[in-house]
């Protein structure tokens, strides 16, 4: 993969967090029960797709960039008051699930590659 491939899948990646993680956060507070599981499947996705993109751990290190650069901005909130998180059990469930989730798909080895049918080591010649 060349440089120029390499940095825009990074940027891919980051933007797809940021928005996973401000989409995320309206759903889970929006539908509660559904929207809070439909938020952590994305975030899930997200997270294993930046994992098999990239094929290695920093996929999901941009993605997760992003994705937590999102949740921790809209959980500061504005000067009047206005925020998305507000501390309720579901938004804690959001925010630690997604980075537990994150944590997961890191941990994940990249599977290999599949290969052709082995070869017997003598070249299929039988023995006598």
């Amino acid at each position: 993969m060349s440089v120029v491939v390499k940095v825009l899948t990074h940027t891919v990646l980051v933007v797809l967090g940021v928005l996973v993680g401000l989409a995320g956060a309206l759903f889970q507070a929006a539908w509660l029960p559904a929207g809070l599981l439909l938020a952590l499947l994305a975030t899930a996705a997200l997270f294993y797709g930046g994992l098999r993109a990239v094929g290695g751990q920093a996929g999901v290190l941009s993605s997760g960039a992003g994705w937590l650069a999102a949740v921790v901005a809209i959980g500061f909130g504005r000067g009047e008051g206005d925020k998305l998180l507000w501390g309720g059990m579901a938004d804690l469930v959001f925010v630690l699930g997604g980075m537990a989730l994150a944590v997961m798909c890191a941990t994940l080895s990249v599977l290999p590659q599949q290969r052709g049918p082995r070869r017997p080591v003598d070249g299929g010649r039988a023995r006598t």
